[in-house]
């Protein structure tokens, strides 16, 4: 089916395109499933430059089976092969050139649409690829600063987005953001598959979970429990971090919030130009959404980011932040003095 013609037809020529995906997968020797996380230090450092410049952004769309779970595996669709997509950054005024490539062994035509755009479809139209092709392109002017979602919107867009298709952009305005010690990338998804929650070994997609909003994994950056052990955040006591989350979706809101912290600045929504939110405890995210949290870390320890419908914790949205430093006793410690004093007695 040629791109251009997926993108604008019928109803029905969705369906189609989502049937034809439900193919079995071809399974892979074991070990061989592919590492689809995108660590959360995996983002260019801040602009130094004051002037607009011309920007080319290069994505290769690639569908491959990467480890979900321990255990477990799933078929990714993705941006350059891990979820979310690379971080882009760019400044206010800047001339942005957009190319996509469809990777050769992909099944599905795809596409990408920037929500920083202003124009048709967000480059959605131009950038339509079958597989082994390479779209037209696309070139826009950041307009507006803010930090925005991009995603796959072939139909049915949601089924590309479950599936891992989704990351962010940040449009720096002028002057830039203020500085802060840590930077790191989160974006929270959905998975639908057919088989339960736990299932071992490769699973299936459900289009009738995903129609129905019932996933079965929630994720950060791409997998269970992702954002743990080898690829947790780490902070030394009294630096500022900032975390650019967003939520890929494409159902759910997020409840973002890291247990043990109180975020100092949510730039809300993305926003980067109205006055942040201050001393804000949990920040509602919505699909297609994002939000730039700033706070800085006091105390050492493990914090736990999660989303504040806990349930979906044991689903595997759980992310840590590691504090490493001296301890902080004026801050916090554990007892009470009286209680201390009686067992010191």
């Amino acid at each position: 089916m040629n791109a251009r013609a997926l993108f604008m037809g019928t109803a029905a020529a969705a369906v189609m395109a989502v049937a034809g995906s439900l193919a079995p997968v071809t399974a892979l020797a074991e070990g061989a499933a592919a590492n689809i996380v995108r660590a959360a230090t995996d983002l260019p450092a801040p602009l130094a430059r004051q002037t607009a410049e011309t920007v080319s952004i290069e994505l290769e769309t690639i569908e491959l089976v990467g480890q979900l779970d321990d255990g477990t595996t799933y078929r990714y669709w993705t941006f350059d092969g891990k979820v979310p997509g690379p971080f882009a950054r760019v400044r206010v005024g800047d001339t942005v050139e957009v190319r996509l490539k469809n990777h050769e062994d992909s099944w599905m035509v795809h596409n990408v649409d920037f929500h920083a755009v202003t124009g048709l479809h967000g480059g959605g139209h131009a950038t339509m690829a079958d597989p082994g092709e390479e779209s037209q392109g696309f070139t826009f002017k950041a307009l507006n600063p803010g930090l925005y979602v991009y995603h796959c919107a072939v139909p049915l867009a949601a089924q590309h987005i479950a599936n891992g298709m989704y990351g962010l952009i940040l449009v720096e305005p002028e002057g830039g953001l203020p500085p802060v010690d840590r930077e790191f990338y989160v974006m929270q998804g959905e998975i639908y598959t057919e088989e339960a929650h736990g299932s071992r070994g490769e699973l299936g997609e459900s289009y009738d979970k995903l129609l129905n909003e019932m996933p079965e994994y929630y994720v950060f950056n791409g997998a269970a429990n992702a954002l743990t052990e080898g690829k947790a955040l780490h902070a030394e006591v009294g630096e500022t971090v900032r975390i650019y989350f967003g939520v890929g979706g494409p159902n759910k809101t997020s409840s973002f919030h890291v247990i043990g912290e109180i975020f100092d600045k949510v730039y809300n929504l993305g926003g980067l130009t109205a006055e942040p939110l201050t001393d804000i405890q949990t920040i509602s995210v919505p699909p297609g959404g994002a939000a730039a949290i700033d706070f800085k870390v006091e105390v050492p320890g493990e914090y736990i980011l999660v989303d504040h419908a806990l349930s979906r914790a044991a689903r595997g949205l759980v992310g840590k932040l590691i504090v490493e430093g001296p301890e902080q006793p004026d801050v916090y410690r554990e007892g009470v003095p009286e209680r201390l004093g009686l067992l010191a007695e």
